[in-house]
């Protein structure tokens, strides 16, 4: 990309992140030539919430978390995400 804008130089961290919050940055950097990073210790941010289930539910899922050797919050998780994702997924069926 040969028409990149120049960056400016900002006073302090506020301004540059004023800055970007209103301008596209692949106006200014090449993204083609950036290099993969990976943050291997990067921690999602989480919630705690407060969940009532059946008490037979709970059992089967504490059941299963035994079996595969997992904490059952933790497969929870996993059921929760792997679900949401399917719903969320766009369908080639819909008409």
């Amino acid at each position: 990309m040969s028409d990149l804008k120049q960056v400016p130089e900002f006073k302090n961290a506020n301004e540059e992140a004023a800055f970007w919050d209103e301008h596209d940055s692949s106006e200014y950097i090449d993204w083609s030539k950036a290099d993969k990073t990976i943050f291997p210790n990067l921690k999602t941010s989480t919630e705690s919430i407060s969940l009532r289930l059946p008490s037979a539910l709970l059992a089967r899922i504490k059941e299963l978390a035994n079996e595969k050797d997992v904490p059952y919050q933790s497969l929870m998780k996993v059921y929760l995400s792997n679900q949401v994702q399917r719903e969320l997924k766009p369908s080639h069926h819909k008409p």
